[in-house]
């Protein structure tokens, strides 16, 4: 399995993975940070340098990088800093989070194809996965809890 880590916003958002063949599983984390370990509170006080992230495993045999990297752009406005829909504050910014040459040259490729269509409006970051750690469980399948 390979893994694709991004912030869209707020990490409930990884509903908007459910049902696309070849994603086996979403994780709400948090990514970016000053610390391993961090949480909600910590990170929505702005002060860690984390992002509300969803973790995405895929079966690259069904699903490639680069695919999973495009639907990343779908699923949220990556023209906004620090922003997305009702949300505000930096742990809401778009962040792609890579761990190879390979996945950094294939988001800085799909970035640069956004931002060209986009104006040169995008704000996305691209950087190399920092200090992961999966958010508190309550945060997972929030959706599928409290629905």
């Amino acid at each position: 399995m390979q893994k694709f880590i991004g912030g869209i916003g707020c990490f409930w958002d990884e509903t908007k993975y459910e049902g696309i063949p070849g994603i086996t599983s979403t994780e709400c984390g948090y990514c970016g940070g000053k610390s391993k370990n961090v949480n909600y509170k910590e990170v929505c006080g702005g002060d860690t340098e984390h992002v509300e992230v969803v973790k995405v495993e895929f079966d690259q045999k069904i699903i490639s990088y680069e695919e999973i990297t495009r639907l990343f752009f779908k699923f949220h406005d990556p023209t906004t800093p620090n922003r997305q829909g009702p949300n505000t504050g930096y742990q809401y910014r778009s962040e792609i989070f890579y761990n190879t040459d390979e996945e950094k040259n294939i988001a800085e490729k799909v970035l640069s194809e956004v931002n060209q269509k986009l104006g040169g409006k995008v704000v996305t970051k691209i950087s190399k996965e920092k200090n992961y750690c999966k958010a508190e469980e309550y945060h997972q399948k929030y959706f599928q809890k409290k629905c």
